[in-house]
């Protein structure tokens, strides 16, 4: 394909040839040394990110489009998702595509139109990380009552630091403190807090309490803690944390996602030794208490000893001994008539019974004449001559003494 474009010179008009190549560079200088820096604003359609981490999209309103690129160097940046349908501020240069011979916008800076690039990466990613249930308050601890060690990722020249370690000093709270020391703003800053949260949590001393803070700023400087990495370390952490990022006007992802906010690090020093007031106070209370519940313990024992004093027993102690000698004197001589009244009643039943038993003894039987007749053979008595047999031996039982026979006749 060729193009022709007359050039008129004194002599003639001849026709020049450009390929199509070379009308496509020379408009491409002439765009490039044109449009070199250029701000366009639009509304963003047809957002692709490529497998290479290139962006195309397209840039419209209401009467036109343009094509625009954001090359991987420029997107790795970004801090916040393009989508369609987003109104945005791009500023960059007009390059030509030859392969298509169409013009784009190359993008070296892309903005949310009415909302800042940080603000709207603030939205969109706690958006993201409040549907992972991150900031659900039922996954936060409870701070512990009595920490013995804190651990405090800051940076050690920062105010921050001075601000809790004071309040500490004040209160007279007693845990021992250590300093984790990071960066806390600037490029690599999130890493080094999110690396130091998972340091402490790997310590093999026991660390009750982990405190992330830093000092006032601009959403820029605190930034770093509204980075995912920082945020997700803090909810993976087995210590409960104290996020104290800034005034209390700054509210952070790291705020969001700690066990508690404090507004201050100030404000995070008291909360770490809040019950250790707390407790020294209704030490103190109980102490007071003890005091009056004694000092009414003890009136009450000298009134009682007063009393006990006042008491006969004490005034005369052996008046008591001898009228107890006395009664005992008297049980004494009641004891030993009742025993020989029982005595003699059981003297009297015993005589008794052994007359019943004489009355009814078989040898009382005897003694009246009768006589008792046994078999020898098995000793069975004899009741009736039936039982026996000629010469069978038997043995008879008088009243007194006993006499052996044989049976010579039964009738």
């Amino acid at each position: 394909m060729t193009l022709f474009r007359k050039r008129r010179t004194a002599k003639a008009e001849h026709p020049e040839l450009l390929t199509v190549s070379q009308l496509t560079e020379l408009i491409q200088q002439l765009l490039e040394a044109t449009f070199d820096r250029v701000w366009v604003v639009g509304e963003i359609s047809n957002f692709e990110r490529a497998q290479s981490g290139h962006c195309y999209l397209t840039l419209k309103d209401e009467q036109a489009q343009l094509r625009a690129v954001i090359w991987r160097s420029t997107a790795v940046k970004l801090r916040f998702e393009p989508e369609d349908g987003m109104e945005v501020v791009c500023a960059g240069y007009i390059n030509v595509y030859p392969p298509r011979g169409s013009y784009q916008l190359i993008i070296e800076h892309i903005e949310p139109r009415g909302v800042g690039t940080l603000q709207l990466a603030f939205q969109k990613l706690h958006q993201k990380l409040a549907r992972e249930g991150l900031f659900d308050p039922q996954r936060k601890r409870p701070l512990p009552l009595l920490p013995r060690m804190i651990a405090v990722v800051t940076s050690p020249a920062g105010a921050a630091v001075r601000d809790f370690l004071q309040v500490l000093a004040k209160r007279r709270f007693g845990a021992d403190i250590l300093i984790v020391p990071t960066r806390v703003q600037g490029e690599g800053a999130a890493e080094e807090i999110a690396g130091a949260i998972r340091t402490v949590n790997s310590l093999a001393a026991p660390v009750d309490c982990l405190v992330v803070t830093r000092g006032g700023g601009s959403l820029e400087d605190l930034w770093a803690f509204n980075e995912e990495v920082v945020v997700r370390a803090i909810v993976a952490s087995r210590i409960p944390v104290i996020s104290a990022v800034g005034h209390e006007v700054d509210v952070t992802l790291s705020d969001l996602a700690a066990d508690v906010r404090a507004f201050t690090p100030s404000h995070a020093a008291q909360l770490v030794s809040q019950h250790s007031e707390e407790l020294t106070a209704e030490l103190r209370q109980a102490g007071r208490r003890l005091r009056a519940a004694l000092a009414a313990i003890a009136s009450r024992s000298r009134s009682r000893l007063e009393a006990v004093a006042r008491h006969p027993v004490f005034r005369r102690p052996f008046q008591r001994i001898n009228e107890l000698a006395r009664r005992l004197d008297e049980l004494d001589v009641r004891a030993a008539t009742a025993a020989r009244r029982q005595l003699q009643l059981l003297r009297q039943r015993i005589d008794d019974m052994a007359g019943r038993l004489d009355a009814l003894s078989p040898l009382a039987v005897l003694g009246r004449g009768y006589s008792l007749t046994r078999r020898v053979s098995d000793g069975q008595v004899v009741r009736d001559a039936s039982q026996l047999s000629l010469g069978e031996a038997i043995s008879t039982r008088f009243a007194r003494g006993q006499a052996t026979s044989r049976v010579e006749r039964i009738e």
